[in-house]
């Protein structure tokens, strides 16, 4: 299957992508995955990203989709891939099928994580990291440290990151529903649009999304 991923901030992108694209059999392609490939290899794409970056300017649509054109040419995305954080607006989104009409490929479904806004707020501010290891993340709700401020595996002090504040993550929403979320509309008016709801244990967002990607399948 061909799929796209989208969703608000905190919706579970990244970890669903990972589950559902081991459980399909397909590549999970990353934004940033690409980007951190192309530079540590010195690609021409990935020193044109890294020169802007460096400068502090956006990467520009047309490197972005270059890239992502280059890592759906290989061969283990021949029978399919799972697109997380691409496109990431409506320009991308015209881009995206340009490059699959040229190979005679279609998409098979976007797959819409819906989650209220108070629940990323939560999600996201709730969040606290370990300074001594960055792979040791807490939650003061959902997953709380024994002891308040301090890592249960390490000792060190846990941290809100300053992306992670309730402010920042309201201005990141902002952002999705400005650039991001129009991509939606425009997937909907092609039929492909599968909304499932991100919220409870990770194993039934899963398994929820699955059964909605056959149904979605066997419609076609």
């Amino acid at each position: 299957m061909r799929i796209v991923l989208v969703g608000p901030p905190g919706a579970g992108k990244g970890t669903q992508a990972t589950l559902l694209a081991a459980k399909l059999g397909v590549p999970h392609i990353s934004t940033g995955d690409l980007f951190r490939a192309n530079i540590s290899q010195q690609t021409e794409l990935g020193k044109l990203a890294k020169s802007y970056m460096d400068a502090g300017n956006l990467v520009p649509d047309e490197v972005t989709i270059g890239m992502a054109k280059d890592r759906m040419e290989q061969p283990d995305a021949e029978n399919g891939f799972l697109l997380d954080g691409f496109p990431r607006n409506v320009s991308q989104a015209e881009a995206l099928d340009e490059v699959l009409n040229t190979e005679s490929i279609k998409l098979d479904a976007v797959l819409d994580l819906e989650v209220p806004e108070a629940e990323v707020v939560k999600r996201i501010a709730g969040r606290r990291i370990c300074r001594n290891d960055s792979a040791h993340v807490f939650h003061v709700e959902y997953k709380p440290a024994a002891k308040e401020g301090v890592c249960d595996v390490c000792g060190g002090e846990l941290y809100q990151r300053d992306d992670d504040s309730e402010d920042t993550v309201r201005k990141r929403l902002e952002v999705y529903h400005t650039q991001t979320e129009p991509i939606i509309d425009y997937y909907k008016a092609q039929g492909l649009v599968v909304t499932i709801s991100s919220l409870g244990p990770v194993e039934e967002i899963t398994k929820r999304a699955l059964e909605a990607l056959k149904r979605e399948d066997d419609d076609k």
